[in-house]
């Protein structure tokens, strides 16, 4: 297994966000702008109703924008210092999972040198979302990735200390994907190895600042079963700037 590289992207910021993906949030202005045009013409009820409904748009369009913000540009998540709370003796021979973005690799590189790892390039344009293909047009992937299968990970069997699966994951929109991820991650895991999952989820806090955006992401009960059904369980989380959920998932010892 070779040195991971410090040649990758640098994780994503608001403005990034925003460029991947600018039809959701065009499309909230101008449901705002419309409906604030309407209701300059319509009557009464008809009027509140489309008032109502700007007002909803713009306001999801402004707290998610702001609310991104926060996580990506002005938390602790980027600079990894509540890794080692969840991953103490550290990361380990490693695999960073890549489905369009590696937002882990370079952080990781710098935090942890001497760690060996490689990235497993799962990016298809057949099935990935909009969003990521246009993210991945604009940011190339990661030198070094090896092209890969959900279902066939680059790892021999009870290899790795840890997988990474970093806002990668919820972009594997087929569940028998996601299933066939944390299976392959479980077989490519040493006893007691770890899958660090990180990710929005989908619940209150989320839907309150994304609205319908919510919706792109997966349950924490989602991801409790992917997990259970390939023999992992539960064993740290950590909640990031309110929004942003990161599980370790441990490997059975025996």
């Amino acid at each position: 297994m070779t040195g991971h590289q410090d040649s990758g992207p640098h994780p994503s910021g608001v403005r990034d966000v925003v460029r991947y993906n600018w039809p959701m949030y065009a499309a909230g202005a101008l449901t705002a702008t419309t409906g604030w045009a309407l209701a300059r013409r319509l009557p009464g009820p008809a009027a509140a109703l489309a008032r109502t409904a700007a007002g909803v748009a713009a306001g999801y369009v402004v707290s998610s924008v702001l609310a991104t913000w926060a996580v990506y540009d002005r938390s602790e998540l980027h600079g990894y210092h509540w890794l080692p709370a969840l991953l103490p003796d550290g990361p380990g021979d490693h695999l960073i999972i890549d489905t369009g973005l590696d937002e882990v690799g370079r952080p990781l590189a710098v935090r942890h040198p001497g760690a060996r790892g490689r990235v497993a390039d799962l990016y298809d344009p057949a099935t990935a979302g909009a969003s990521i293909r246009r993210a991945r047009g604009l940011v190339p992937p990661a030198p070094g990735g090896i092209p890969a299968r959900a279902d066939a990970l680059p790892a021999e069997t009870a290899a790795l200390d840890t997988v990474f699966a970093v806002f990668a994951a919820h972009e594997l929109r087929r569940p028998a994907d996601r299933t066939a991820l944390f299976a392959e991650a479980a077989r490519a895991l040493r006893p007691g190895g770890a899958l660090l999952l990180v990710e929005h989820l989908r619940d209150a806090a989320n839907a309150a600042v994304y609205g319908p955006g919510a919706w792109h992401f997966h349950s924490r009960a989602t991801w409790l079963r992917h997990a259970a059904e390939a023999g992992l369980h539960p064993d740290a989380e950590r909640r990031i700037a309110g929004l942003v959920t990161a599980i370790v998932f441990r490997k059975p010892v025996s």
